[in-house]
């Protein structure tokens, strides 16, 4: 089940709605919401269920223990950590390390074909959160199973985040309220994340997916680059639509879900990028990661292998292929050589043609390394690029554009370069719409998008892969 699905839109998100909105105990609207969650997942795999389960248990008697007589106690933290990373480990980079072993010895070692669970990179790291910060402060820990059960499980941010630490939510598990004002507000920010989805990334994902098709033929520099384009508006329309939609509805039901995306196309640096782009992930790293590490304060050598450390995981994160450890390593070669003023973002950012040179060169590394990202493996990515500079165009490829630049797609493409960078927040700040406005906007957009849906088609959510 899936947040643009009919199913979800017109049976479980109103019904989980309107039964929690005439449930007055607060403890019973949270079990309501737990069963609720589990059954969302259980729609889309229901054998992981239990694995699901164990996971938030290993978790909760984790910070049980690190609450209690066990507080601060380095082994406690040590096994929860090596549990949970051995769970994502066997059931994420298996097949992985297997056909990189066969490659490497020459061996013929069966591929173990596990299933990767939905969501497990996202709720992995939630509990792992939870049982950090109970190890730093275990007055943070909680005696309460359906709490920590609702923390992970919530299904708004269950299987593609963002991901929320236990102690930003756990005020709001305990006492909330769900009011018509934040419920209309919720929906609208929901029918926001929706028409993104729906109405933009999948669009320009249909023209991405055309142009990495033609891959394995002569590649067009034409179709190259707009498939890197539409890609990387895709892949940003796609994750921040699905971000809005979970922080819409976790503000119908009473919680305040922090903002993962900050218009990060309109950064001026690779690093400016990472402070606006999947915000919760890249906190997440920060926090768990790079400052334990010693982050920026045993000099700059050791805060460049910091930071190589920390993109090296969150390349690895995203998938077991090499295509995501390049992804992040290369960022973190670009964040460091900006660091160290190889790249001179700083002294640009001074000017406003600096500016403009600043959002070219991030806007030209984040779409050439997503290309990457998007390709089945390191030679594709790299045929990529090297056909975005040949100046290839062949007759093939002439007929292909003219197939799918339609003029509904090129209003497409126009509206999502508009829409992705710095207009949006700069018009916010002059002035915002009114609520009578808002709500037929988004009353608009959300036919628009009924529309789309009764054409039918189904298109996951990329980071559902993660």
């Amino acid at each position: 089940m899936v947040f643009s699905s009919a199913i979800f839109l017109f049976a479980f998100l109103p019904l989980t709605y309107l039964l929690t909105r005439h449930t007055r105990n607060l403890r019973m609207q949270n079990l309501l919401l737990a069963l609720a969650s589990l059954l969302f997942y259980a729609f889309g795999q229901l054998q992981y269920v239990p694995l699901f389960l164990a996971s938030v248990l290993v978790n909760y008697t984790a910070g049980r223990l690190l609450s209690g007589r066990f507080a601060r106690s380095r082994a406690v933290l040590g096994a929860a950590v090596l549990l949970n990373l051995l769970l994502l480990g066997v059931f994420k980079y298996t097949d992985f390390l297997l056909s990189n072993l066969n490659a490497l010895l020459g061996t013929a070692i069966p591929m173990s074909g596990i299933v990767l669970p939905i969501g497990i990179s996202f709720f992995t790291f939630q509990g792992l959160s939870y049982v950090i910060d109970t190890y730093r402060e275990p007055e943070n820990g909680t005696r309460d199973f359906l709490k920590i059960l609702l923390y992970i499980s919530f299904f708004p941010q269950l299987i593609a985040g963002p991901i929320v630490k236990y102690h930003d939510i756990a005020a709001q598990i305990d006492e909330r309220v769900m009011t018509p004002e934040g419920s209309a507000a919720g929906i609208r920010r929901f029918v926001r994340g929706l028409a993104k989805k729906l109405l933009i990334a999948d669009t320009v994902g249909y023209l991405a997916d055309a142009a990495y098709a033609t891959l394995s033929g002569t590649p067009d520099t034409r179709v190259m680059w707009l498939g890197a384009v539409c890609y990387t508006l895709q892949i940003y329309y796609d994750f921040s639509g699905y971000s809005d939609m979970a922080i819409g509805m976790g503000r119908m039901f009473g919680f305040t879900i922090r903002e993962n995306f900050l218009f990060p196309y309109g950064a001026y640096s690779i690093r400016e990028f990472w402070r606006k782009w999947h915000v919760s992930l890249s906190t997440w790293f920060r926090e768990y990661l790079y400052i334990p590490l010693g982050g920026n304060r045993k000099g700059r050598a050791r805060a460049a292998l910091n930071r190589f450390i920390v993109f090296f995981c969150t390349g690895i994160w995203h998938g077991a292929n090499w295509t995501f450890v390049f992804w992040g390593l290369a960022h973190g070669f670009l964040s460091s050589a900006e660091d160290w003023g190889l790249i001179p973002v700083k002294r640009l950012e001074k000017h406003a043609w600096g500016r403009v040179l600043g959002r070219l060169y991030t806007m030209l590394c984040v779409t050439l390394l997503f290309a990457v990202f998007r390709a089945d493996s390191l030679q594709d990515g790299f045929t990529l690029i090297a056909a975005l500079f040949t100046g290839t165009v062949t007759a093939e490829g002439t007929l292909l554009l003219a197939r799918l630049l339609s003029p509904a797609a090129l209003l497409t493409i126009l509206l999502a370069v508009l829409l992705c960078g710095n207009l949006v927040p700069k018009l916010r700040e002059k002035r915002r719409l009114p609520e009578p406005a808002a709500d037929a906007l988004s009353l608009a957009l959300l036919c628009l998008c009924i529309l789309c849906l009764s054409k039918g088609g189904f298109h996951p959510f990329i980071y559902f892969q993660f």
